[in-house]
């Protein structure tokens, strides 16, 4: 099976570093023009010439996700530059990790507004640009905490699960349009906001005895499903939330199947 998506716009959002940026370049790799996005001017700065070397084309741009004026100016300039808006990946996002009688309010507000105002803001601005084209893909980060929240982190699991029930609900509206509309549930990825790989051996041990492939998945494993729903191959799939996360809690005990006998 070959996947073809030479020649098609994406805007990524959250693509100065981590998953967001192998998404970024491994669109750019496959012939997409892509639209990096991030709210950090270095990050972007560096992406946007990594990009560069793929394709003279693709760029990056400094925005804020929760700015709805800047992101209409963002999906506007894009179209008109380079001729469509095909794929929209909302990867931004933070965390926050708290117990709720300590957790204040303004960091409940940072972590909504980013990871489901920010969400909701991106695919109003590109859905009148995919409903005129009658085609589009958008791809939205959730998290395995949508499906089973962490102690601790309330807010960020809300956050994620309204990801997941806006991306089913936006699938049902774009629909007639021949727009699809998923979300992807990256389980322990390590990365620069999460730090996984730099725990103690014995907490690194733990985690891992939670996962079916007893291993750290990888940003690569990401950035494959993303070009595999924004494909063709993926047309007939929308409103899903996909679990990348290595089985993460698929059986009771995991680790129970790498135990000697």
């Amino acid at each position: 099976m070959q996947i073809e998506l030479g020649g098609k716009t994406a805007v990524i959002t959250g693509a100065g570093r981590g998953i967001g940026r192998d998404i970024a370049l491994s669109l750019a790799r496959e012939g997409v023009h892509v639209v990096a996005c991030d709210l950090n001017d270095d990050d972007i700065a560096r992406v946007a010439r990594e990009l560069a070397a793929i394709d003279p084309r693709s760029r990056g741009y400094t925005c804020d996700v929760r700015d709805s004026v800047g992101i209409a100016e963002l999906i506007a300039e894009t179209h008109n530059d380079l001729g469509s808006i095909d794929i929209l990946v909302n990867n931004a996002g933070v965390v926050g990790d708290a117990p709720i009688d300590e957790l204040d309010e303004r960091t409940w507000d940072l972590i909504q507004d980013v990871n489901v105002k920010g969400t909701f803001l991106m695919c109003q601005a590109v859905a009148p640009y995919m409903k005129k084209q009658r085609s589009g893909r958008i791809i939205n980060a959730a998290s395995f905490a949508a499906i089973s929240p962490r102690v601790r982190s309330v807010a960020y699991a809300t956050s994620k699960a309204a990801v997941a029930h806006f991306t089913r609900g936006l699938a049902g509206e774009l629909g007639p349009w021949n727009i699809t509309v998923n979300a992807y549930a990256p389980g322990m990825i390590p990365t620069q906001m999460n730090r996984f790989a730099e725990l103690p051996d014995d907490k690194q041990s733990e985690l891992l005895d939670t996962l079916t492939l007893r291993r750290w998945g990888s940003t690569d494993d990401i950035a494959n499903l993303i070009c595999f729903l924004a494909s063709d191959q993926a047309s007939y799939i929308t409103g899903t939330l996909i679990d990348v996360s290595g089985g993460k809690l698929a059986t009771q005990i995991p680790s129970e199947a790498y135990q000697a006998d």
